[in-house]
């Protein structure tokens, strides 16, 4: 099962780290999040599960951001 997740994530600018300060928009991570198409990633990923059978799937952030990294 696939449910879309709300696109009102926070901004880079706006989220601040519980330690103080904030990420550095010039970092590679945070310059590559730019770059990817989340939304066509996310119409490509969802219909790959069932509508209402089984255990809920990862975000495509989440899934994807993991096999970009590894």
């Amino acid at each position: 099962m696939y449910r879309k997740q709300h696109h009102g994530q926070l901004s880079i600018e706006a989220f601040h780290l519980p330690f103080g300060g904030t990420l550095d928009p010039a970092k590679r991570w945070v310059l590559l999040e730019k770059f990817i198409p989340w939304q066509e990633l996310e119409e490509t990923y969802a219909p790959q599960f069932s509508a209402n059978v089984g255990a809920p799937a990862k975000p495509v952030r989440l899934a994807f951001g993991s096999l970009y990294i590894k």
